[in-house]
C-alpha cells in the first residue's frame, strides 16, 4: 500500500469545492464598504486559497487527533517475551560512529579487497517486537518485522599496506521510523499481519487513516548496489538510498518516479546489460509487477503486470542471458480471506506452485508457465540457460516460515516441530522438518513445456541464504554457497539458528554414502561443509572474490558469527578453496551483532 492511498480519505480538491466554504467567503466580497480599498482579483484568490488549505488541514488535523485518541484509548501495547534460546534476537542500541577493531586472530590475506561488509537485519524499536490487545483481539508483529538496522564492517588498507578495520551500525531512517522515534517517541504502528482477523483489520483501517500505510517501512532484509549506488531494501516497501561511509539515510529510490511500489529484497543484474531486473508484489491487483531498470540507474526501461490470479509471497526474481524467471508459490496474501476470519498470509498445503520464463521485455502473454510440485522457495542460487531448457537452483522446503502458526497453535512448539531433524528410516508426522530447506534444481524445457525437478544434496543438513560469486548471476555456475541449519538448536529455540556454511559442487556427485529425500532417485552432488563451534551461528554470508581472480571460487567467504555461549560477535573470512579449513581471519567486534538475514561485501577504494 503507498502513501498515495491516503489521497482518497483527505482529497483536498473536493473539500475547496464544499458549498458551505464558498459561501463562507463569498459574503464577504459583497458586503465591503466603497469607501475600503478593493481587493485586486488575482490577490483575493490567493487568499481565499491560503484559507481553504487552512480550513482542510485543521479537519485533517483534528481527525488525526480523534483517530490517535481512539487508539490510544482502545489499544494496549506489549512486549514479546523471547525464549531463553533467542537471546540474540535482542535489539542493540546505536554505537554513533565508526570504532576501531583490532581483535585479529589470524591474518587478514594482503590480496583481500578494500570494502564495506554490509548486514541488515530487524532491530524493533522500543526493547523489542510488540503485541497488541484491544476490543477487536490480538494482533503482533512477527518475526521479520523488526526496524531495519545495518551492521558495517570497514577494510580500509593504509598506504604502507596495513589494514585498519573499524565497525559501526545505524537504523535505516525510513519516513515511519523517523515519525515513530522522533515524533511520536513510542509504539504507533499497530500490528496488521499475525492475530485475530478483526483486530488485523481494524490495524489495516487504523493505520491507513492515520498514517497512509498499512505497514511500517522496515527496510530490513538486504542491501543492494545499482550504479555505484547503495540502498537497503525489504519486501513491504521501496529501496532507500544509504551511504555507505556514514550510513546515513538518503531517502526513497523511485527511479525518477517510475516505481511506486513494494521492491524485491532480491533484484538482479542482467548479464551483458548490467540492467537491474526488479519485481514488486501486492495484496492487490496487479498482484506483481516486473521492472527493468537502466545500466545508469535513470531510467524504468520496462515494466509490465505479470496478471497472476492471487497474491503469492514471492521473494526473489531469477534471470538468464535472455529470461526473467518468476516464482509463484503457494504461500498467498488474501484479503478476502482475512476479512472472512482466516489468515492475511498462509501456506495453502493443497495449492498450486508455478515457475514462469518471460523474454527480459516480454509481458504477461509472453510467459511459459510451467506447473511444478508445491513447495516454498524463498531464495535461488541461480538461474541460466542451456540448450533448450532454463535451469532454475534454490532452497525448496515443504512449509512456509512466514507467518507461522495459525490461531490457537503455540508458536515455539510449532516452530519446533517443523525444524525437527529429518530421518529417512524413521516414522514421522508429516510436518517434522517441514522447514528444512535442500538445495534443488528445476529444469525446464521451453521447446517440449516440460518440467523437470529433482534433490541436489541430501538429507543429511538443511541449507538456506543461497549465494554464489555474483559475476556469474544469469550465467552457468560451478559452484553455490549457503547457510547450513543447525536443526538441533533451531527446534530447540525456535527460530532459525545457521550452525555452518556449505559450499555446492554442482557438477561433481558426492561421493561417500548420502542419503536424499524419500521421492528423490538421483545421486546428490558434491558438498563441502566448514562448521562452526558450538552454540556459534552465522547469518549475512557472502562471496568476496580475490582482487584479479581468474576462477570462479577464487575468493572468501565472510559471514557474522554469534557465540551464544561467551556472547561474542565476530566476522569470519573462509578461504573458498581450502573451504573445511580454519578461517583465516576472525575478527571479534566491540558490539553485539544480533541475528540478522542478507549480507554484501561492497569493494570500495578508500584512498581515491
Amino acid at each position: 500500500m503507498g502513501r498515495s492511498g491516503m489521497m482518497w480519505m483527505f482529497p483536498g480538491s473536493s473539500i475547496t469545492r464544499s458549498p458551505s466554504i464558498s459561501l463562507a467567503i463569498h459574503p464577504c466580497k459583497s458586503n465591503l464598504s466603497s469607501s475600503m480599498p478593493l481587493i485586486p482579483g488575482k490577490k483575493l484568490k490567493q487568499q481565499q486559497q491560503h484559507v481553504r488549505v487552512d480550513i482542510v488541514k485543521k479537519l485533517k488535523n483534528g481527525c488525526m487527533k480523534l483517530v490517535d485518541g481512539f487508539v490510544d484509548w482502545v489499544f494496549e501495547f506489549s512486549d514479546q517475551t523471547l525464549h531463553p534460546n533467542q537471546t540474540n534476537l535482542a535489539p542493540v542500541e546505536e554505537i554513533g560512529a565508526p570504532v576501531a577493531v583490532t581483535d585479529i586472530q589470524g591474518t587478514l590475506p594482503q590480496q583481500f579487497p578494500q570494502g564495506i561488509f554490509l548486514r541488515n537485519g530487524p532491530n524493533p524499536l522500543f526493547g523489542g517486537l510488540k503485541s497488541t490487545r484491544s476490543m477487536f483481539g490480538r494482533s503482533s508483529f512477527i518475526w521479520v518485522e523488526g526496524e531495519g538496522m545495518l551492521h558495517a564492517m570497514y577494510f580500509k588498507k593504509n598506504m604502507d599496506g596495513k589494514w585498519h578495520l573499524s565497525y559501526n551500525n545505524r537504523y535505516v531512517q525510513t519516513e515511519s521510523f523517523r515519525f515513530e522515534k522522533h515524533v511520536k517517541n513510542r509504539p504507533s504502528f499497530l500490528p496488521a499481519v499475525e492475530g485475530d482477523a478483526v483486530a488485523i483489520v481494524a490495524a489495516f483501517l487504523l493505520n491507513w487513516l492515520r498514517f497512509g500505510e498499512v505497514n511500517k517501512d522496515m527496510s530490513n532484509t538486504n542491501v543492494i548496489e545499482h550504479s555505484g549506488k547503495f540502498y537497503s531494501v525489504a519486501e513491504n516497501s521501496m529501496p532507500q538510498q544509504i551511504d555507505i561511509m556514514s550510513l546515513q539515510s538518503l531517502g526513497v529510490w523511485d527511479v525518477c518516479r517510475a516505481w511506486n511500489r513494494p521492491f524485491t529484497s532480491h533484484p538482479k543484474k542482467a548479464p551483458d546489460t548490467g540492467e537491474l531486473v526488479i519485481m514488486g508484489i501486492a495484496p492487490t491487483k496487479p498482484y506483481m509487477e516486473i521492472g527493468i531498470i537502466s545500466e545508469d540507474g535513470k531510467r524504468m526501461v520496462h515494466k509490465v503486470d505479470v496478471k497472476l490470479s492471487r497474491s503469492s509471497l514471492t521473494h526473489e526474481i531469477g534471470v538468464t542471458r535472455r529470461f526473467n524467471v518468476i516464482l509463484d508459490y503457494p504461500v498467498t496474501i488474501d484479503l478476502n480471506r482475512l476479512i472472512r476470519g482466516g489468515s492475511l498470509i498462509k501456506f495453502e498445503k493443497e495449492g498450486y506452485a508455478k515457475i514462469g520464463v518471460m523474454p527480459r521485455y516480454g509481458d504477461a502473454d509472453s510467459i511459459q508457465w510451467f506447473e511444478v510440485k508445491p513447495n516454498c522457495t524463498m531464495h535461488l542460487f541461480n538461474c541460466f540457460e542451456h540448450q533448450n531448457e532454463v535451469v532454475v537452483w534454490g532452497c525448496r522446503a515443504t512449509d512456509s516460515i512466514i507467518p507461522g502458526p495459525e490461531k490457537g497453535l503455540n508458536k515455539f512448539e510449532w516452530f519446533s516441530q517443523r525444524f525437527k531433524p529429518v530421518h529417512v528410516t524413521d516414522e514421522q508426522n508429516t510436518e517434522d522438518g517441514s522447514l528444512l530447506s535442500c538445495a534443488y534444481e528445476w529444469r525446464l524445457n521451453l521447446k517440449t513445456g516440460e518440467a523437470r525437478e529433482r534433490f541436489l544434496t541430501g538429507n543429511q543438513f538443511s541449507m538456506d541464504f543461497p549465494f554464489i560469486n555474483s559475476a556469474f548471476t544469469g550465467l552457468k555456475n560451478k559452484y553455490g554457497y549457503a547457510q547450513v541449519l543447525d536443526s538441533v538448536a533451531s527446534s530447540n529455540s525456535g527460530i532459525f539458528k545457521f550452525g555452518g556454511l556449505a559450499k555446492l559442487h554442482f557438477e561433481e556427485p558426492q561421493s561417500g554414502e548420502v542419503s536424499l529425500l524419500k521421492d528423490s532417485e538421483e545421486e546428490p552432488i558434491k558438498v563441502e561443509y566448514h562448521m562452526l563451534e558450538n552454540n556459534s551461528f552465522c547469518t549475512g554470508a557472502s562471496f568476496v572474490p580475490r582482487e584479479d581472480s581468474l576462477q570462479e571460487d577464487d575468493g572468501w567467504i565472510i559471514a557474522h558469527v554469534h557465540n551464544e555461549i561467551t556472547k561474542t560477535s565476530q566476522v569470519y573470512i573462509v578461504d573458498a578453496k581450502r573451504f573445511s579449513d580454519e578461517p583465516v581471519a576472525k575478527i571479534t567486534l566491540p558490539h553485539r551483532v544480533p541475528y540478522g538475514f542478507h549480507g554484501a561485501f561492497m569493494p570500495i577504494s578508500f584512498n581515491k
